[in-house]
């Protein structure tokens, strides 16, 4: 039997030391650690990588839930994937240990609390940019891309795919950046 664990936080400027000590004392004779967001558990090479390492017997070990997933939808496909293999989940601050009946209702509660906290987390942000909205202050994103190469490559004759290229974005970018340029124009005949 070996003790797996796995190490998440959500950006660069993040460290994930302190985890993997928590995890080496609770031990983990192998830590796999990722600088991924933890919104979904879809593109987290290490996530993978751990569970395709566990095999049956084992024991797959995070330090908080949230480290795993934020969704209690992934939340359960990945602890079902262990349990369908024969590995024991546990979580070394909300102290939930899959390998008895109380540790698995005991998960169930807390990710449904750690999704409700998510989802209340994303309505005060909305309700924030609604108001920042409402008094001028927001004007989303930044556009990334300026217009005018697109006009100057359009002025050479260049179609959408190689405009697209050149610049290293995707068509449909192309498309949607002339569409408000020309919207822009638009606007500005009719106030005149």
């Amino acid at each position: 039997m070996a003790v797996v664990g796995y190490a998440r936080v959500s950006s660069a400027g993040q460290s994930l030391e302190v985890q993997q000590e928590q995890l080496a004392l609770a031990g983990c004779v192998k830590v796999f650690a990722e600088k991924r967001s933890g919104t979904t558990t879809e593109g987290r090479e290490q996530l993978d990588l751990a569970l395709s390492y566990v095999r049956e017997g084992d024991v797959f070990v995070v330090t908080r839930l949230d480290r795993l997933a934020r969704s209690l939808v992934d939340l359960r496909r990945t602890v079902d994937a262990l349990t369908a293999k024969g590995v024991g989940f546990r979580c070394i601050q909300q102290t939930i240990d899959t390998t008895s009946s109380e540790g698995r209702l005991m998960l169930n509660i807390l990710a449904s609390f750690a999704e409700f906290e998510t989802d209340i987390r994303k309505e005060r942000q909305r309700d924030g940019i609604e108001k920042a909205k409402e008094a001028g202050k927001y004007r989303g994103r930044p556009a990334s891309i300026d217009t005018s190469k697109i006009a100057a490559l359009e002025a050479e004759g260049l179609g959408p795919a190689e405009i697209a290229r050149r610049l290293g974005i995707g068509r449909a970018s192309v498309y949607r950046l002339k569409a408000a340029v020309a919207s822009t124009k638009e606007e500005a005949s009719i106030e005149r």
